[in-house]
This record gives C-alpha cells, structure tokens and sequence, in this order.
C-alpha cells in the first residue's frame, strides 16, 4: 500500500479546476511521467511558483470544489507523478474524487470550519502531514511539533481501493 502524506501545500482558493491542475494542451502526452513538469502550471494564486513550491510536497490542502471542470483521469494522474497522493479540501468535483481513488490516491472532505483551523494555525510553516488509515485520522506537525490531529472519514469501498493501489489492483484481486 502507498504511504500516505509528507510536506503540504496550502492552496488558498477554491475552484481550482482541471486546466488549472494539467493544462488540456499536455493531455496528448505519451505517458503519465511526461506530465509531471506542467502539473499547476497555470493556477493564478498570488505568491505562488510551482517550480519553486511543488518540490517535495506529498499533499495538498484547498479549499472547496477542488477538481472541477472536465472529467479527465489526467490531472490526478499529474498529482501522483509528482509524489502527490493526498488532497485535503472543503470538497471535491465528484469525478475528480473518484478518479482519485481509482489511482489509489486519496481526497478527503473536511468540514469549512476544520480547513480554515488549518490555514489559520499552520499554513505558512513547514508542515507535515502523515495519515493513519486505521484511526482513520491526519496528523498535522510543524517544525517537528505535533499541531492537529483530525479525524475523517472513508467508506468501506474508498478504503479497499486504496489499500488496493487503485480500481484496477481491486478488481484483479477480487474479479
């Protein structure tokens, strides 16, 4: 099973759509890798570079509606090829959601009020996140500290997919 977290990056905005995530002018790339450099290559958010913020970084937290506009597999394929398997948001596009799991990767809804607490209390500091699936619950630190512990919640199907690796793993191991 992947491992879930690492260093977050704050994405102040909601809206935040598919062309944003992986420009539609890279979907005819031969392969997932090839995507890797254009990832939120054309978000307009102040202050932010993706050559410069992106490196390194295994989730996300945004706020809501993340993942809307069109239903294209490619830009979680684009999140996971740059070590980004984690996407905590206010709320999702319900395809991008499920695209999401299909790949193995999580997205996880947290109420308004838990991701402004966040943005409020550790956005702007090294942050960290690691993801406990058995409690289920996020565990946010910052410079080494322990900040927040969150719980949330996963039906029995995102789970199994997963801990799967994605749809394709799961339906090999059950079909």
């Amino acid at each position: 099973m992947k491992r879930f977290g690492g260093k977050v990056l704050f994405l102040d905005r909601s809206d935040i759509n598919t062309d944003e995530i992986i420009p539609a002018r890279y979907l005819t790339e031969p392969s997932r890798e090839a995507l890797k450099p254009y990832l939120l290559e054309d978000i307009q958010l102040e202050g932010f570079s993706p050559a410069a913020d992106l490196p390194g970084k295994g989730a996300i937290v945004t706020r809501a509606n993340f993942g809307c506009g069109s239903s294209r597999e490619h830009a979680a394929w684009a999140l996971e090829v740059n070590g980004i398997e984690l996407v905590v948001a206010e709320s999702f596009a319900r395809i991008f959601r499920q695209n999401m799991f299909n790949c193995g990767m999580l997205a996880v809804s947290l109420s308004p009020e838990i991701v402004d607490r966040l943005f409020a209390e550790i956005a702007g500091t090294e942050t960290e996140v690691a993801v406990d699936l058995d409690a289920p619950k996020f565990i946010f630190s910052a410079d080494g500290k322990t900040m927040l512990e969150i719980p949330f919640v996963l039906s029995r199907f995102e789970r199994d997919l997963v801990e799967a690796g994605g749809w394709v793993n799961l339906a090999d191991s059950r079909y």
